[in-house]
């Protein structure tokens, strides 16, 4: 859970309380909060509070990024970059990472500089791979 929906429901999912995170978020969540929404996909991806389901993950991350929250984004290129629960798709994982990275997320921004090292979704470009890698540099973030 990086941005806590409450800062009560980040201090249950911290101390493995997954139950009363659960309880917490979902409510915000299905009311359309962007950042519960993106959360409760965490919880879905990793069966934390609830069985692992890769499609609720991406159901709940899906409504997050589209209301442009960076981190569903990245999260959301992760699972088709990775073919978690979807057929791998390179060319969808370079859209959601572009997304992300372009609001500044240097997750992503490492994301995308990976997917111009290797040409996955996009030409192989080292030059565009090199700049997007400095991004994230910059905010202290390093490819590892």
């Amino acid at each position: 859970m990086r941005r806590p929906s409450r800062p009560d429901a980040a201090a249950a999912y911290q101390r493995g309380d997954y139950a009363t995170a659960l309880r917490l978020i979902r409510p915000l969540a299905e009311q359309g909060n962007a950042g519960a929404q993106a959360n409760l996909g965490v919880m879905y991806l990793n069966g934390q509070g609830v069985p692992q389901d890769y499609a609720a993950a991406l159901a709940w991350y899906r409504k997050a990024a589209d209301q442009g929250d960076a981190n569903a984004q990245w999260r959301l290129g992760l699972m088709y970059n990775q073919g978690q629960g979807v057929p791998q798709n390179y060319a969808e994982a370079a859209k959601w990472f572009h997304l992300a990275a372009d609001q500044r997320n240097a997750i992503a921004q490492i994301f995308v500089g990976q997917i111009y090292l290797n040409g996955q979704g996009v030409p192989q470009d080292y030059a565009e791979a090199v700049k997007w890698f400095r991004l994230a540099a910059d905010q202290g973030y390093a490819s590892g």
